[in-house]
């Protein structure tokens, strides 16, 4: 019998814990078709996560629970469950209840198929109008700029093989998204359609700050439009004062007209000087990525590790 990783980043959800475990045991646990382990990531929470999951621990052997030493990060979160994951395929689920945990047998179904990766593709989701446009934005850009594979209304939940979690364990690199490198990897995959619901226990602690950084770290881990998009403003800047120069060099020649305007001068060097701080900043931003690496420091630190010890 296949054996099935469950992993669930936490991340201040000491009310949804309870009532994830419930639906799980409901529509997951009970499965007769494959066994499992399921792994909770505590990722740095500050509300009582850790002891709302140690009671689960208590009540069901299967649990394994990971306290990170601190926040991390959703995505290192993962990485962290997947490298001390032991089941033949792995999946993930967010703990707050948006994703139906019912998605788990029908991604791994398909994995039963052959499919080494398969995605849960959010059809619609019941968020405000703001969350859907900036996550449409984001995949379309993605689908566009960088990951071609990036299915058009995204995921956040997928079941992998165990020769896929092996290659993310093995990548250990910083600044990404999990996400990203699975379809980097380029495996077979197949999908599944959902409706992502409302979050109905709690508040998100996904922050605009957290989004910008994704948006940031996705795009200079898997696309070269940032570097492409200095270089092509630079040839058109350059050459529009190339042309704009030869105009009044010549005006001057055949018509005498002087070049005057201390005002123009000045708005035109602080816009070329505004694009120059823009170029440095990306540059800046994968010079920073490149050193973060070369220190070599752990993608995560792990405090507690809770039912592993028999493994």
């Amino acid at each position: 019998m296949s054996k099935l990783s469950i992993i669930i980043p936490v991340y201040y959800n000491e009310q949804n814990i309870p009532f994830l475990f419930d639906k799980l045991n409901e529509e997951i646990l009970s499965n007769q078709n494959y066994d499992y382990e399921l792994i909770f990531v505590d990722d740095g929470s500050g509300d009582n996560s850790y002891g709302e999951l140690l009671k689960l621990k208590n009540k069901n052997s299967k649990v394994k629970l990971i306290k990170l030493s601190r926040n991390f990060g959703s995505h290192t979160a993962i990485l962290a469950g997947l490298t001390n994951a032991t089941g033949d395929c792995a999946t993930v689920i967010s703990a707050d209840l948006q994703d139906p945990p019912g998605i788990i047998n029908r991604m791994f179904e398909k994995w039963t198929e052959g499919n080494k990766v398969v995605l849960a593709v959010r059809e619609d989701r019941e968020e405000s109008f703001a969350q859907k446009l900036f996550s449409n934005t984001y995949y379309k850009l993605m689908r566009r700029y960088a990951l071609s594979n990036m299915p058009e209304g995204g995921f956040d939940c997928f079941l992998i093989d165990k020769q896929v979690v092996n290659i993310l364990k093995n990548i250990q690199e910083k600044n990404t998204t999990i996400m990203g490198l699975i379809l980097w990897a380029g495996f077979k995959t197949e999908k599944i359609y959902y409706v992502r619901k409302e979050r109905e226990i709690g508040k998100s602690r996904w922050t605009m700050a957290k989004k910008i950084k994704l948006f940031i770290d996705s795009f200079l881990a898997f696309s070269y439009v940032p570097i492409r998009f200095m270089s092509m403003i630079g040839l058109i800047v350059s050459l529009v004062a190339f042309l704009t120069g030869g105009y009044l060099i010549i005006n001057k020649l055949i018509n005498g007209v002087d070049v005057q305007g201390w005002t123009s001068l000045m708005v035109v060097f602080l816009f070329v000087a505004g694009i120059q701080m823009i170029m440095i900043g990306i540059i800046g931003e994968y010079l920073w990525r490149n050193m973060d690496e070369s220190r070599k420091r752990p993608v995560f630190i792990i405090e507690e590790k809770v039912g592993f010890d028999h493994e």
